[in-house]
């Protein structure tokens, strides 16, 4: 049996989930959120804890059964808690403003790019140089972070562009440092 998909989600009290049809609805104080369940697999919701089954036992419906389990436990969280992205802008005169449901951004090129997020998800912008993206739906989340990141991705030789703040970039020598020899 799957370790992952067999494990209960506990809801919180500002949590609430009902299952219609093969849909599971989850219901909280950043959102409501839904989930069409793979064909055969079920969900039980007891008392304060949400419970993932499957039809079968063969290697595919185990894989299955832990990612349903997962993105559900997502979900809960997401309504309850949300989830967050910080990013970072390196380089000289790159910076970002919030307004609304749009990113401006000046990234160095001849234009400034103005992002339009989705709905669901909302930016700030501190100090002109770190965005935090929130929203309830992880999946939605990742997306748009990383087509921000794509506008102009980190490159390995000054650092400039978008980066995750987790991330690290790994940095290349340049010209001068590659070929100097001392004699």
């Amino acid at each position: 049996m799957s370790r992952i998909g067999r494990l209960p989600i506990h809801l919180d009290q500002s949590v609430k989930a009902s299952v219609s049809g093969s849909t599971l609805k989850v219901e909280g104080p950043k959102g409501k959120l839904e989930l069409q369940l793979h064909p055969g697999y079920t969900v039980e919701v007891k008392d304060s804890e949400i419970l993932v089954k499957r039809p079968g036992d063969t290697s595919e419906e185990r894989s299955i059964h832990g990612l349903m389990r997962k993105l559900v436990a997502n979900m809960v969280e997401g309504v309850g808690k949300g989830f967050s992205r910080v990013l970072e802008i390196n380089g000289v005169g790159y910076r970002a403003e919030a307004k609304g449901q749009q990113v401006n951004l000046t990234l160095g090129y001849s234009h400034p790019i103005i992002y339009q997020l989705p709905p669901g998800v909302t930016a700030k912008v501190e100090k002109q140089v770190t965005v935090t993206l929130e929203s309830a739906d992880r999946q939605l989340l990742g997306t748009v972070a990383a087509q921000i990141r794509e506008l102009r991705p980190p490159e390995p030789y000054k650092g400039k562009g978008i980066k995750y703040a987790t991330e690290t970039i790994r940095r290349k020598a340049g010209k001068a440092a590659a070929g100097s020899t001392s004699a």
